[in-house]
């Protein structure tokens, strides 16, 4: 349903907004959102941060109705943490690239060949592959985490590649790949990044790892999403290149004004293409028909959800 058909069917002085923070109330309902959301949705939720923060806060709610603005896999998780609350998402299709691009079937046929390895699973992959992995990280605490398994024991890291790549030189270890990448993080032009650095003197690039190597090279400081945003507000540069989601740049704009963000062109300028499609797939009606009607709802089957629960607490125990 479009905004359009909702107001026809409304009176005129309804206003969207206003209809969604009644519902919450009346739901007990908490929105949690994602940095990646659009600027209108991280306004009206509880909790906007990264998927550390969000799983945190998933963690700790008391409400009744969990309606989590993000992708599938971090309903996902607000489920396993909470499965006696209801967990809703505004468009259950919201996927993302790097879950998507590691099916548990064959990741378990990948780790059949390496059986005396050490799985850590970055979050970004469905439940069945959490449920796989001996523990999960995040983009903000991969680092801490490879740092504190034993040195001689050998590693797996799935799905994203990139960040793997960069975890393997922050802490010297060696770690097997699932060759898994975001499609937002690898379509970044180190030419036109480059271009644009030359362009603004004195400015500097901020990075993503999930940005390829060519990019990362550049990059002044490299970090996760929240760590991207606590730098351009530290940063004495007036000026930063920003090389992840487009989402980020409201909390930025909010937090560092005054600053100039650009974000890091694409290799084709025609399209979107550092914004993800999947995360865009959430829109403020979509939030609407979710609080009014509970639904889509996301359920997960208790055998899958206790296995996948393991090694995310350890994550949360280990950071």
């Amino acid at each position: 349903m479009s905004l359009t058909q909702l107001k026809d069917s409304l009176p005129p002085d309804w206003k969207l907004e206003e209809e969604i923070r009644r519902l919450k109330k009346e739901r007990n309902a908490v929105i949690l959102a994602h940095y990646y959301q659009e600027s209108d949705i991280q306004d009206l939720a509880d909790h906007v941060g990264d998927s550390l923060q969000l799983a945190r806060a998933a963690q700790k709610t008391q409400a009744d109705v969990i309606l989590f603005c993000g992708v599938h896999f971090m309903a996902e998780v607000a489920k396993i943490l909470n499965p006696e609350r209801v967990v809703i998402l505004p468009d259950l299709e919201a996927g993302c690239s790097l879950a998507d691009g590691c099916p548990a079937p064959e990741f378990e046929r990948f780790l059949a060949k390496h059986p005396d390895h050490f799985v850590i699973s970055y979050i970004n992959c469905s439940a069945a592959v959490k449920a796989l992995s001996d523990v999960i990280c995040t983009s903000s605490n991969a680092v801490k985490i490879v740092s504190q398994i034993p040195k001689g024991q050998p590693i797996l890291f799935a799905p994203d590649q990139h960040l793997g790549r960069f975890v393997m030189k922050q802490t010297g270890r060696e770690m097997v790949l699932w060759p898994g990448s975001c499609i937002v993080h690898e379509t970044f032009s180190e030419k036109k990044i480059i271009e644009l650095l030359l362009r603004h003197p004195g400015s500097e690039l901020i990075a993503h790892p999930e940005c390829e190597e060519p990019v990362l090279r550049h990059a002044k400081f490299i970090g996760s999403t929240t760590a991207l945003l606590q730098y351009a507000v530290s940063s004495s540069a007036q000026t930063l290149i920003v090389a992840t989601e487009e989402g980020i740049l409201h909390a930025m704009r909010r937090d560092a004004p005054g600053k100039t963000l650009i974000p890091a062109p694409p290799e084709d300028e025609s399209c979107a293409c550092n914004q993800c499609p999947h995360m865009r797939r959430n829109t403020l009606e979509k939030v609407y028909l979710a609080l009014r009607d509970l639904q889509p709802r996301l359920e997960l089957d208790e055998t899958l959800r206790l296995r996948a629960k393991k090694p995310i607490d350890r994550m949360l125990e280990m950071s």
